[in-house]
C-alpha cells in the first residue's frame, strides 16, 4: 500500500529496444501525416506556391510509403491508426488517399497521364533514397525498388541517352549477380546513393523541356 505512484516518475512507453523502435516509427508516421496536413493547407490557402508545394508533398508521400513498410501489422490501416491516436487531419487523409499531389490530381497542362509517371518516378527516387538512409543493403530489399525506379525512369522520352539511366542500369546488374541475402559494402553504399542522387537531379532539370514526355 505504500507503494505509491510518484507525480514526478517519468512515464516511459517501453522497456526493450524493439518496443522503443516501434514507438519512434510510429511518431515518425504521425509527424508525417501532420506535416503533409499543413502543407496541404497551406497550398489550398495560396500560403505556398505550387512549385514549392509539389517537392514538399511528393517527398512526405514517399516517406509515408516508406514508413508504412516499417510499421506493418501495427498500422492495418491509416485510417483506423489515425481514429487510434484522434488525428483529425482530412486534408492529409485524403491526400494520402489519392497518393499524388494535388497539382497532379488537377494538372490539364501535361495531361493526367504525364503528370501521374511524373510523380510517380519521383516517388520512386525519393523511396529509393529514403531506403539507402534507412541501411538498406541486401539485394533482397533493395533490387525490387531500384527495378521499379528503372522501369518508370525509362518512360521518359530521351532517357536513354541520360547518364543517370546508364548507372542505375548498371546498378542493377550488379544486385542481379547477388544472391539475396548478400548486401552492398558501405563504399557501393555510397557510391550508389550519390549515382541515384545524380539521376535524380538529371530527371528534374528534363522536367522544364520537352523531355517530360513519356514514351
Amino acid at each position: 500500500m505504500n507503494s505509491a505512484i510518484s507525480l514526478d516518475e517519468e512515464v516511459r512507453l517501453y522497456s526493450t529496444n524493439s518496443e522503443r523502435e516501434k514507438f519512434t516509427t510510429l511518431a515518425t508516421l504521425f509527424g508525417i501525416i501532420t506535416a503533409l496536413d499543413y502543407l496541404e493547407r497551406a497550398y489550398v490557402r495560396d500560403s505556398i506556391t505550387a512549385a514549392e508545394y509539389s517537392p514538399a508533398c511528393t517527398r512526405l508521400l514517399s516517406q509515408y510509403k516508406t514508413m508504412l513498410k516499417l510499421v506493418g501489422s501495427d498500422v492495418p490501416s491509416i485510417e483506423e491508426f489515425m481514429k487510434r491516436y484522434r488525428m483529425d487531419h482530412p486534408a492529409a487523409l485524403h491526400r494520402l488517399q489519392v497518393g499524388v499531389p494535388a497539382t497532379v490530381e488537377h494538372s490539364s497542362e501535361a495531361g493526367p497521364e504525364t503528370g501521374k509517371w511524373i510523380a510517380k518516378t519521383t516517388q520512386d527516387f525519393i523511396t529509393f533514397m529514403d531506403g539507402l538512409k534507412l541501411r538498406m543493403r541486401a539485394k533482397d530489399q533493395l533490387h525490387p525498388l531500384l527495378q521499379e525506379l528503372v522501369t518508370g525512369y525509362a518512360r521518359f522520352k530521351g532517357s536513354k541517352d541520360w547518364e543517370g539511366r546508364s548507372r542505375m542500369v548498371s546498378w542493377l546488374i550488379t544486385l542481379n549477380g547477388m544472391k539475396a541475402s548478400e548486401v552492398l559494402t558501405e563504399e557501393q553504399a555510397r557510391q550508389l546513393a550519390f549515382d541515384v542522387d545524380h539521376a535524380y537531379a538529371e530527371f528534374f532539370r528534363s522536367l522544364g523541356g520537352e523531355k517530360n514526355d513519356v514514351s
